[in-house]
């Protein structure tokens, strides 16, 4: 017998706290759960397998108009049409499109930062943060991201290049691109201007960082690391930086736990390219971490701060020091060792350019574009860190 209202009206919950079935017509039915809610259920079968669709709640939805969205569903049955699927479908549309009406750029950058920002350096997250905030975000931020035309952005970059922060305004161009790929990859835009900008602003200055490759100079620096008179924390640094030739930030967050002195290895996670590294330490490295471990060995940081030792060493710790030997600075800085690594270890020691650009953790493809893992030519670079180690020994004796 078909439900009425009253029938529907008057349904109470069970006492032995199972649910109730009120069956109508045509697979449609009332389900009143032990809580006292009352939910419209149709029952079809649908490619010899048996579904159910929920139609509402009672009393939101009446048992004419439960009785209306079954007719709709059994139509679509009739259509061969999986009424399930077909609500999923436009539940799926109907998000797609209030997403795209909220597509500004600013949302989708944001969206975009949510995603990737979280398996980025916390300083490079707040680099493009900043980047998005000071030189896109108030001028394209609230426009959608599907309308954004080359003229749009190239007035952003313009008006950081105005100002002759040329480098700068080839990364928020970049940036901007990566958001709008982005925008694309999730269905909100169909076109990246940024390509189209090619060669619209200056090319950024080159900058080389100061580095000396007169073998005898470059030994009489490296003695002179050897009698630095300061911390012993930044006397190891110091010696320590043209053995590993890591970036400087990396040398000065170097932590314990990433460092293992049975195995000659140092594990992290490159600045650059946000991926694993592996530095294979020389027995003169790992002589240094040696001697500096009983002083920092108990806290985080191989190279800890003055202040504290929960921070790592100051940013310019090292700078100074090469200062105070009066070390100028056309000469060197913390960078130009791995500018000294990569030249010897190529044109005077003979290694391979994959090694060496392995070593410093660069970007390094096979010929079909893959990136190699962290591992590759491990043993082949841990014979080239010891023959570096070697080689400044011999700079130094020879000085």
């Amino acid at each position: 017998m078909p439900l009425s209202d009253l029938m529907v009206r008057r349904a109470h919950p069970s006492e032995n706290g199972k649910v109730i079935k009120l069956t109508d017509e045509q697979g449609l039915y009332l389900e009143v759960a032990p809580s006292g809610g009352k939910w419209w259920r149709f029952k079809y079968r649908f490619a010899g397998k048996e579904k159910r669709l929920s139609l509402g709640v009672y009393p939101a939805v009446s048992l004419k108009e439960a009785r209306a969205r079954r007719d709709t569903a059994r139509d679509q049955l009739k259509n061969g049409v999986d009424p399930s699927a077909a609500r999923k479908a436009t539940k799926a549309q109907a998000e797609a499109q209030a997403k795209a009406v909220r597509a500004t750029f600013r949302n989708v950058a944001d969206e975009w930062l949510g995603k990737f920002g979280a398996e980025w350096a916390p300083a490079h997250l707040e680099r493009v943060k900043m980047r998005l905030d000071n030189n896109a975000y108030p001028w394209i931020g609230d426009k959608l991201v599907a309308e954004l035309e080359a003229a749009d952005l190239l007035a952003v970059a313009n008006r950081v290049e105005s100002r002759g922060a040329i480098e700068t305004a080839h990364r928020v161009l970049g940036t901007c691109g990566q958001v709008i790929r982005y925008a694309i990859a999730t269905g909100r835009a169909k076109h990246n201007p940024v390509p189209d900008l090619r060669g619209a602003i200056r090319p950024p200055k080159v900058k080389h960082m100061a580095a000396t490759m007169d073998p005898v100079r470059l030994g009489e620096i490296l003695a002179s690391f050897d009698d630095y008179h300061g911390t012993l924390t930044v006397k190891c640094a110091l010696r320590l930086a043209p053995l590993v030739f890591v970036r400087p930030g990396e040398l000065r967050n170097a932590q314990w736990a990433d460092i293992d002195l049975d195995k000659a290895e140092w594990r992290f996670i490159a600045t650059k390219t946000e991926t694993p590294h592996v530095v294979p330490l020389s027995t003169q490295a790992v002589a240094i971490l040696k001697e500096i471990q009983p002083l920092t060995g108990r806290g985080i940081y191989a190279f800890p701060g003055a202040r504290s030792s929960d921070r790592p060493m100051c940013n310019v710790a090292i700078l100074a020091a090469m200062r105070r030997l009066e070390i100028g600075k056309n000469e060197l800085c913390g960078h130009g060792f791995r500018a000294i690594a990569r030249t010897i270890l190529d044109e005077v020691l003979g290694f391979r350019p994959d090694f060496i650009e392995h070593q410093l953790a660069h970007a390094v493809r096979d010929p079909n574009g893959r990136a190699y893992n962290r591992t590759a030519h491990l043993e082949a670079r841990r014979e080239m860190m010891q023959k570096w180690a070697d080689y400044l020994d011999g700079l130094k004796a020879k000085r």
